[in-house]
This record gives structure tokens, C-alpha cells and sequence, in this order.
């Protein structure tokens, strides 16, 4: 009989930096000490990476994001934009790689975790209630992210709070005179407001939007990239965002990333983005090459 020989590594040693015990992220991994400087960005990856088997969708990916800004992932289809935002947000875990947010190392959390330490996450396909109403969706989100989400038998007065952070978020998203609607009622732009809204009610420091204009009448998109701004602006958030509407994209953008084939392609302003050459051959072709370069 043959018998294997398993090799072992030697043991890495990290020591972890002292935390409170008493705060919501205490079952979350400890900042550890690590070469990687983290101090001035509020999410960034080191060669984070995530195959399928033989398809590798992301590959090598190192992204540094300053905090209360709009920054945008861009690239054809099939570049890894979604699936980096999985990775990001913990929906799926990398094959290599990590990912930082506020100095922490939170590479293997999953998506419930990263949503309690203040990472929004949105998709592709409109998530919410059909049949509740937008003013019960939204209080639901509220509901899930607040503490004690499973005693039962609590005083309504306990549920108020929830209530009143609802209205505040309805407001927010300017769908008062349909609070009251089933959500199945809105329009498609009414159902992003409302998603974006389910997002918010968690008062979350950074949203990841994915492809927040996919399916929008082309009437509706200024009145929701003006929404994401305000947002943004005044509640001091970080915004990343994957959008194919590169007019879109150019407007409200503060930093651009490019992704081809899983990599990163470029990064800069817009204008940057936009007078690169390499870019341009892979993606925009020669739009938007009026825009001046700061």
C-alpha cells in the first residue's frame, strides 16, 4: 500500500489588533497586520481572483477606492464586473486574493456579515416584495439589520423605530405618494427607487450598485443618477457602481475603473479614461474623446 506525504507549510504568524468586544462587528475576523496599505481607502482588493473550474472570470484584481466618492466598473460584457462585485461583497468567495473595507480584512465573510458592517449591495435583477407594500419593504429592511430580529412576543412600541427610519428612507427616495402601494404597482424606475431605498434603510457607508439603469426608460434615468448623487453627497457614502450607459458613467464618476477578460485595463478621472488609448481600442472606440483631461 502506498502511502501519501503531505508536506506542512510553516506556521504564518499574525497578530491581531486589540477591538472592542461590544460592537455589532464582533464575530466579524480581526484587523490584522498587514503589509497592505489600507489607511486612506475605504475598500480595496489585492490580487483578488475567482475561477469556475477552467474559466477564470477575475483575475489579479487590485482596486483602491477613496471613500464619499462614485466610482465606476466598466468593461463589455463578460469582463468580471458582476462577479467582482460578488467578491466584494461576500455573495461569493474568491479562489484567491482579498478584500479590505475600512482596514479590515473581510475576504471571507459572507453577504449577511458585510451587510451589518455597512456594505449595501444591489444586482442586476429588481430584489424586492411584489406584494408588500414600498413602505413594508422598506420597514422590512429596517427590521433586518436591527437587533433583536426574532423576539416575537416584544411590545409594537419596539417596532416604531423601524417604522419612522422607513419614512425617513421614503423620502429620501421621493416615493411618498406611493408608500402605500404594493410594489408591484410601480414602474421599472419606481422599483429601482424602491431597491435603492431597501439599500439605504440599513444607512449603509457604501453601496455597491449594479447596473442601477439596466431596463429604465431613458426619461427616468436623470431622475435616479441625480437620486444616487444626492445620496452620495449628502450622506458622506462611497458609491461603486457597474453600469453600461457610459453617459451615465461619465457624468457622475469621480474614478473609473476599466475591466477586460477579469483584469484591470486602466483606471483614472473620466477624461483620463476616456483619452486612453488602450481603452478605447478595447472598449469606448473614440467616444467621448472631447473630454479634457484635468
Amino acid at each position: 500500500m502506498c502511502r501519501g506525504l503531505i508536506k506542512s507549510a510553516p506556521a504564518l504568524s499574525i497578530t491581531p489588533l486589540s477591538r472592542s468586544s461590544t460592537t455589532s462587528e464582533e464575530t466579524a475576523p480581526p484587523l490584522l497586520e498587514l503589509e497592505f496599505e489600507t489607511d486612506n481607502h475605504i475598500v480595496e482588493t489585492k490580487r483578488l481572483g475567482k475561477e469556475f473550474g477552467a474559466l477564470v472570470a477575475v483575475a489579479n484584481v487590485s482596486i483602491k477606492v477613496q471613500p464619499n466618492t462614485i466610482h465606476a466598473i466598466i468593461g463589455p460584457n463578460g469582463a468580471g464586473k458582476t462577479t467582482f462585485f460578488n467578491l466584494l461583497s461576500g455573495n461569493l468567495p474568491p479562489s484567491q486574493g482579498r478584500v479590505f473595507y475600512k482596514g479590515r480584512d473581510i475576504t471571507h465573510l459572507p453577504l449577511h456579515r458585510t451587510a451589518h458592517l455597512g456594505i449595501g449591495r444591489s444586482f442586476q435583477i429588481t430584489n424586492i416584495f411584489p406584494s408588500l407594500t414600498v413602505l413594508e419593504n422598506i420597514r422590512l429592511a429596517c427590521q433586518a439589520l436591527g437587533r433583536g430580529n426574532f423576539r416575537f412576543m416584544r411590545s409594537h412600541k419596539y417596532f416604531k423605530a423601524f417604522e419612522e427610519r422607513a419614512w425617513e428612507v421614503i423620502h429620501q427616495v421621493m416615493l411618498e405618494k406611493e408608500a402605500l402601494l404594493p410594489a408591484r404597482a410601480l414602474s421599472h424606475g419606481g422599483q429601482r427607487k424602491l431597491e435603492l431605498g431597501i439599500i439605504l434603510a440599513a444607512d449603509p457607508e457604501v453601496l455597491l450598485l449594479d447596473e442601477p439603469t439596466a431596463g429604465m426608460a431613458a426619461e427616468q434615468v436623470p431622475e435616479l443618477i441625480n437620486l444616487i448623487r444626492e445620496v452620495q453627497q449628502t450622506g458622506n457614502k462611497t458609491v461603486m457602481l457597474v453600469e453600461h450607459n457610459m453617459n451615465v458613467v461619465m457624468s457622475i464618476s469621480d474614478y473609473i475603473t476599466v475591466m477586460h477578460q477579469g483584469q484591470v485595463l486602466a483606471e483614472g478621472t473620466p477624461a483620463e479614461i476616456a483619452a486612453n488609448k488602450v481603452v478605447q481600442g478595447a472598449y469606448l472606440g473614440q467616444l467621448y474623446t472631447d473630454l479634457k483631461v484635468n
